[in-house]
């Protein structure tokens, strides 16, 4: 048994020393050959390292393209998604017409995707990621790959408009009501078509109603003014909302507080 162990041990130091010496060997071929036998085998840190190591001296040859690009594959499958975004964006850069290109491009986004943060986190590499898409789905736009893209796209953009909304609405949640509605404004003036418009124009009624309310007295009336705009302009938009009750009483105590009682909510 101890006999068996030690050849086992013996081989795969066998193995290794094989592998370490292709490494420091010249010869171009051979490398570009066991790069390949390694990449088909699952084995992608050795590929890449081989890859890696004949890029240069396949520059401007008929293997050029492929070794840069199944060096971002090698990247790619083996976890180090930077190195093969980089490695991939620099491929599309020097071969726009390599018959890997297409598939390049779609998988640097794969990448630049993965290293994107949920909502509450930065959200930069968001917009980088929606740019490439972006400029993906232009010049392919019948990509076998644009479902992937565009559930990628309304993702991202999901994310940035709900940290967008967040953000302005954490003023409320702090109590900074002339602030609230603010930037809660400022976020539509952004993005009109946010997907949190309901939600936000809901929170400019109630930051307006809740600054009016917490100033002094002479200069309520002209802040309550305030929120009856506000309310009209979110019951234009949305007359079925469910935060309707709500904004109807604020929409009340304002027109109590300017002497416009007699007004009407609009109510569809």
């Amino acid at each position: 048994m101890k006999k068996h162990f030690l050849l086992w041990v013996i081989l795969l130091a066998g193995c290794a020393s094989q592998y370490e010496l292709l490494l420091r060997s010249g010869d171009a071929d051979l490398k570009y050959q066991k790069a390949f036998e390694y990449y088909n085998a699952g084995k992608y840190s050795r590929a890449m390292e081989l890859f890696g190591q004949i890029l240069l001296v396949n520059r401007g040859t008929s293997r050029d393209d492929s070794v840069q690009y199944y060096l971002g594959l090698s990247q790619y499958y083996g976890g180090y998604p930077e190195e093969a975004e980089n490695t991939f964006d620099q491929f599309a850069q020097i071969f726009p017409r390599s018959p890997f290109t297409e598939k390049a491009r779609f998988l640097r986004i794969e990448c630049l995707y993965g290293m994107t943060y949920r909502w509450e986190l930065d959200q930069l590499p968001s917009y980088t990621a929606i740019s490439v898409i972006s400029e993906y789905l232009y010049d392919y736009p019948n990509s076998e790959f644009e479902e992937s893209c565009r559930k990628k796209w309304d993702e991202l953009n999901e994310r940035i408009e709900k940290k967008s909304f967040e953000s302005a609405k954490l003023y409320y949640k702090v109590e900074d009501y002339k602030a609230a509605a603010y930037a809660l404004k400022n976020v539509l003036r952004d993005n009109p078509d946010n997907r949190y418009r309901e939600e936000i124009m809901y929170y400019v009624v109630a930051a307006n109603y809740k600054y009016a309310v917490n100033s002094i007295s002479y200069r309520q009336r002209e802040r309550f003014l305030s929120v009856i705009d506000s309310y009209y302009n979110f019951v234009s938009e949305f007359p079925e909302s469910k935060y309707m009750n709500e904004v109807e009483g604020m929409f009340k105590r304002a027109q109590k507080a300017t002497g416009r009682e007699k007004e009407q909510a609009i109510v569809e």
